[in-house]
């Protein structure tokens, strides 16, 4: 099967802050939801407090930038945002009153 135009994301994570459940997880999270329209979802451990999420390089989410960790539907909005400008998420696109 070829990749070809289909995105990777690499989710780098602080392997001494134990992160790598929080990454994991947030790479399930991104499978589920877009598993047919990604070439792959790559962890990669690091050290230092790194919590950094990019698509073919471009930085979405930088735990030091953007405070914090994103959760799920945080990020795959800005996925979806990035990648998928068409495609609904479902209940994650529904405005509460």
């Amino acid at each position: 099967m070829i990749m070809q135009n289909k995105p990777a994301i690499t989710l780098q994570y602080c392997s001494q802050c134990n992160w790598m459940l929080r990454a994991s997880w947030m790479a399930q999270e991104l499978l589920h939801s877009f598993s047919a329209d990604l070439a792959s979802v790559t962890l990669v451990p690091g050290t230092g407090g790194i919590f950094v999420i990019d698509i073919d390089g471009k930085v979405i989410w930088d735990r030091k930038v953007d405070g914090g960790f994103p959760d799920a539907a945080e990020l795959k909005r800005r996925v979806r945002d990035y990648c998928f400008p068409e495609k609904d998420l479902g209940h994650l696109e529904k405005k509460s009153d």
